[in-house]
């Protein structure tokens, strides 16, 4: 794509290397910021700037935050003795936008993936093992995508902590085998939180 400024090409290759934005999608954003006022095109790069300057993960759970510890780690309302565990931040929001739970959650910041050059080491789950040794936890809920990898690093974590007296649940089959969590819809996600099984039926039943 042959553009007319070198200003205007820098901006649009900075564009384009964000996920699933391509190289016009990406000219059709610069286009609309050059629309824009100083005082705009200022609050949008402020903002831009201030996420990375400002942003830091919670000390608990690994979510993002303002503080040292999230809204829903500070949160006193909480169920602290419950712990969903997830892959990553968006898999937060979509599960808290279905109101339907009332714990906290733990962040691994990824799965087991071998093809991906990743293995156990490389996750959130030294921390997590630290709760259960301390016995701060009653309950840990796996909510990973219903994928290879996503079922490999449960059965990795539940074999860690097996010889403890905790409760590990799973959420129910209502999302899609496969699928990646936070593309799952509120309804089918809060049911399948809310009607969770036995995690060690899920894998005996296979």
């Amino acid at each position: 794509m042959d553009l007319p400024s070198k200003y205007l090409n820098e901006a649009v290759e900075q564009f384009a290397s964000l996920p699933s934005i391509g190289k016009r999608s990406a000219l059709r954003l610069v286009l609309d910021l050059l629309k824009r006022s100083p005082e705009e095109i200022d609050r949008f790069s402020n903002a831009i700037k201030g996420i990375k300057e400002n942003i830091k993960y919670c000390e608990n759970c690994g979510n993002i935050s303002d503080d040292k510890k999230c809204v829903i780690c500070a949160n006193p309302a909480r169920e602290h003795r419950t712990v969903c565990v997830v892959e990553d931040i968006r898999d937060i929001m979509a599960i808290e936008a279905t109101r339907s739970y009332r714990g906290i959650y733990h962040v691994l910041g990824g799965v087991i993936s071998p093809m991906d050059g990743q293995g156990p080491e490389d996750l959130n789950i030294p921390t997590l093992l630290t709760k259960v040794r301390e016995d701060k936890i009653d309950e840990i809920i796996f909510a990973l995508s219903s994928t290879m990898e996503g079922d490999t690093t449960n059965f990795y974590i539940y074999k860690k902590i097996s010889p403890s007296d905790i409760t590990v649940t799973t959420l129910s089959r209502g999302v899609s085998v496969g699928s990646e969590l936070h593309y799952a819809d509120e309804l089918t996600l809060g049911r399948s939180i809310l009607q969770r099984l036995p995690f060690e039926s899920t894998f005996k039943s296979k």
